[in-house]
């Protein structure tokens, strides 16, 4: 950890997650409040919210932060992502916490921002995440976990270091996992899937009803997700030693492709 701590580069990818996160949530969110505008409208038809247009806005903002500062950070932008690639042994216990802090507080800085642009809107939500009438508090979960669970088996997948038939574009295929999550999810939660993101907009519009299913959802989702990319799907040979100093040292190992013509699965060891 105090090797990490004392690096220029780590403090770079903190700022990273901070400044990527305000983007991508005044972009995201900003887009699901836009279809309020124009108030006042002479219009009899009542306005209501595109859940593609929404999807996307979310999904082409990840690709696209993703893309800008994916190699100073990785690009996480989600609690849930960051703990999942915890689990995996990418990143060490001192990185994940900082950027879990950085996420959370972009996003409630961009909420902030959007507050004051929107302020003209009654009863402005700021995209708060809350359970559809009919769904209940385990119904809600298990909305949650499934999409988190989606994402963040495709970010394991796509930038899996053993991998050379990864073609195409990875922050692409990621935005497009985001923009599959929310295409199930909002119109059951509004789709979380990032609990920054819902507690940015929680604690601007100070409401935190059902907050807990937002952080206990993805945190879950991410968790099985890694666990079961790295055990079942996907399984690693570094053991448990190996592990522990990634999550210790901050240290990310680079890995060799280890493979043969008898057996085509492909091991991860470090250097």
């Amino acid at each position: 950890m105090a090797s990490e701590f004392k690096k220029k580069a780590f403090w770079r990818a903190v700022v990273a997650e901070f400044f990527a996160m305000i983007l991508f949530i005044f972009i995201s969110i900003g887009s699901a409040l836009g279809f309020n505008f124009p108030l006042g409208s002479n219009t009899t038809v009542t306005a209501t919210q595109d859940n593609v247009k929404v999807s996307l806005a979310f999904g082409l903002a990840i690709a696209t932060m993703a893309q800008s500062v994916g190699h100073i950070s990785g690009a996480h932008l989600n609690p849930a992502v960051t703990l999942g690639l915890l689990v995996s042994c990418q990143i060490s216990l001192f990185k994940a916490l900082m950027y879990i802090i950085a996420q959370c507080l972009g996003a409630v800085v961009a909420t902030a921002i959007l507050s004051g642009i929107t302020s003209s809107l009654p009863n402005n939500s700021l995209g708060l995440n809350a359970l559809a009438n009919g769904i209940n508090l385990g119904q809600g979960l298990g909305i949650e976990i499934i999409a988190t669970l989606q994402l963040v088996l495709c970010v394991l997948a796509t930038t899996d270091r053993r991998r050379n038939d990864v073609t195409g574009s990875a922050p692409l295929a990621i935005g497009l996992s985001v923009a599959l999550g929310h295409l199930l999810a909002i119109d059951y939660t509004g789709c979380g899937i990032n609990p920054a993101r819902s507690f940015g907009s929680a604690l601007i519009a100070n409401n935190f009803t059902n907050h807990w299913i937002f952080w206990v959802g993805p945190i879950i989702g991410g968790l099985s997700a890694a666990l079961i990319y790295d055990f079942i799907l996907a399984p690693r040979t570094s053991d448990l030693t190996d592990r522990m100093k990634v999550w210790t040292s901050g240290q990310v190992e680079e890995y060799d492709l280890d493979g043969d013509e008898v057996n085509s699965r492909v091991e991860m060891k470090p250097k």
